[in-house]
């Protein structure tokens, strides 16, 4: 017999191969989808809408992974943060955003990233492997089960770069946006990438279901190649390029672009103009982050004055900005903070042992 497998990564031509397996009408499918990823149900005996023997079959061949929640911090506005350790006791964060009328969450999609931006703290780490589509749900279904609450809308930008696990990430997309099954709007989706150029290509001639963020961070070659290195191999002038192309494909539907602000790096008013005119006529929203500092990372968070004189410069071009303060900031909500933090403990408890 093989092993069992995750059907938290199934999509609806794997459920109904399943019931083709176990003997069953390929109409249980349907309930299966519904029981799993809009129920979030985990215990196949007591799905009664399924027959026995597809109840015994689902029990010895596949498994549903729930992954453990070993760390956990509340902030003051509500923001949680969770820390996942996956079946392999390798750990993930995701983040349970709080806001008038819904909830979002930020998943991670690899453990560790191996694009080495330098102002994010999840870097330092380097790449350990890629999550999986059932890893990647089994997020959002922990979400579910912790919070309570349903969440409304998806964020990849958690640890990892998306685009570099792209074929597990659409695999997981696909499933979300299922109408029958997640059924999360893929307007309410929302894929965040450092621009891995021939992946947004590819994810222009997929169709992927999601909207795109591109992380730009500069106005200049010189300064981001500094703090993203990927900037290297797919400069600006082309990662932007990829942007107008894919929203052309679209049908003009608006990317946004996000733009940490790093003090005396890329906060000055000339960055301000050249954001401008790099982004001027593509209709993208910018999405101005203050940094979120952390101990051990060599940037610093400009003042308000400096975050406010910086959106006004693109407000006055006719550009829409919105300065997106950090969440969670008491709690290490920042990407990689609080598995580096738990980390550090076990270390010293180590060393004290």
């Amino acid at each position: 017999m093989t092993s069992p497998v995750p059907i938290n990564g199934m999509d609806y031509e794997q459920l109904l191969a399943l019931c083709d397996a176990a003997a069953v009408s390929r109409a249980h499918a349907d309930n299966l989808r519904a029981a799993i990823f809009r129920h979030y149900q985990t215990d196949f005996s007591a799905m009664a809408e399924l027959p026995k023997r597809l109840q015994s079959y689902l029990a010895t061949r596949t498994f549903l992974l729930e992954p453990a929640c070993t760390a956990m911090r509340q902030a003051d506005d509500g923001t949680r943060k969770l820390l996942l350790s996956m079946s392999d006791s390798k750990e993930v964060e995701t983040v349970l955003i709080p806001a008038a009328g819904r909830l979002t969450q930020c998943i991670s999609t690899q453990v560790g990233c191996a694009v080495g931006c330098t102002f994010c703290l999840t870097a330092t780490a380097g790449l350990t492997r890629n999550l999986s589509a059932a890893e990647m749900v089994a997020e959002v279904m922990a979400g579910q089960r912790i919070s309570g609450k349903q969440v409304r809308n998806l964020v990849l930008m958690g640890m990892g770069e998306p685009l570099h696990n792209y074929d597990e990430v659409a695999r997981f997309l696909r499933i979300a946006t299922d109408p029958k099954g997640m059924a999360f709007s893929p307007n309410r989706v929302t894929l965040s990438t450092s621009g891995l150029v021939p992946a947004m290509q590819r994810m222009i001639s997929d169709n992927l279901p999601c909207n795109l963020a591109v992380s730009l961070n500069a106005t200049t070659d010189i300064v981001r190649d500094q703090i993203m290195p990927i900037n290297r191999k797919y400069p600006i002038a082309m990662l932007l390029e990829t942007v107008r192309d894919y929203i052309a494909a679209r049908g003009n539907k608006r990317v946004l672009i996000e733009y940490v602000l790093l003090a005396g790096v890329n906060d000055t008013l000339d960055d301000a103009h050249r954001l401008c005119e790099l982004m001027a006529g593509t209709g993208c929203t910018i999405n101005l982050l203050p940094f979120n500092s952390y101990e051990g990372l060599p940037f610093r968070r400009p003042d308000d004055a400096t975050v406010s004189a910086f959106r006004a410069v693109l407000v006055e071009a006719g550009m829409v900005a919105v300065v997106r303060e950090s969440r969670g900031r008491d709690i290490a909500a920042a990407c990689g903070q609080l598995k580096t933090e738990v980390m550090q403990r076990r270390a010293g408890k180590n060393r004290a042992d």
